[in-house]
């Protein structure tokens, strides 16, 4: 009679968890969908033309605004994806304490955002200075020397120890909420937003690149986002980074010698 008693009360939870994993998968793919979605669909706004060098109507606060949003939407779409692990991780530690983890799995999230939509104001304001330095082209491309030594400059990032450090504690989540481990809504937003930092720290160099090809292209933006989730969640992942890393060396030294040639 227990043991069956047991084996009833078993199912339910085990349903609900099974409910809650889809549910949060749904949600996750469901924000990235969106996010794609306006990339995809960029050129016909007010970024995308004026990327395109269209005469806009908009002022100079509106454009810096818009340039925001598009890098905002950027980092959800390339960076969500790579921090959906953690968050089931979360989910899973979370809903040992006995209780439904939702609220506090979406604060984590939105602490995660939260920090590279802070990411995301600092890129604004380095596009504009380009912008204004003419280091940039219409398409949000970056000049031949300096496309060289952003390569250069992520590549021997890559190998460096502060890279090391930042990604072992975006590959290692439970080490990172076992040292980390904050209780209640408020304190999984401030766990996302911590592993934002870390996640910042070891990317961002790598969304610095997305003004070697111009910040609008799709495939550059999908090629750097499958390069970020390849270093967090493969088994090779520090070796996609050394590689990674020397290749964007080499390339770097190629186009800067190539820079005679190029003007």
């Amino acid at each position: 009679m227990t043991q069956g008693s047991s084996g009833s009360a078993s199912a339910p939870v085990s349903a609900a968890t099974r409910l809650d994993r889809i549910s949060l998968w749904a949600g996750l793919a469901a924000i990235t969908a969106l996010a794609w979605w306006y990339l995809i669909r960029m050129p016909a706004t007010d970024v995308g033309m004026a990327a395109m060098g269209m005469p806009m109507k908009t002022s100079g606060l509106a454009d810096t605004a818009l340039t925001f949003l598009m890098w905002a939407v950027m980092m959800v779409a390339m960076m969500l994806p790579t921090v959906s692990p953690v968050v089931l991780m979360y989910a899973a530690i979370a809903r040992g304490e006995g209780r439904s983890p939702g609220l506090r799995v979406w604060c984590f999230v939105a602490g995660y955002l939260a920090a590279w939509t802070m990411f995301s104001v600092g890129a604004t304001l380095v596009q504009e200075l380009l912008r204004r330095t003419s280091m940039i082209n219409e398409a949000f491309q970056s000049t031949p020397g300096l496309s060289a030594g952003l390569l250069i400059g992520a590549g021997l990032y890559q190998l460096s120890p502060i890279k090391n450090a930042c990604l072992s504690s975006c590959r290692s989540p439970f080490s990172f909420f076992m040292t980390n481990w904050r209780a209640g809504a408020r304190g999984a937003f401030l766990m996302g937003l911590t592993h934002g930092g870390y996640c910042i720290g070891c990317c961002w160099l790598l969304m610095a690149l997305l003004f070697v090809a111009g910040v609008m292209n799709l495939l550059w933006i999908a090629a750097l986002g499958a390069l970020v989730l390849l270093e967090k969640v493969s088994r090779f992942g520090p070796r996609i980074v050394t590689v990674a890393g020397v290749a964007m060396i080499a390339f770097g030294a190629w186009l800067l010698v190539g820079l005679p040639r190029l003007f």
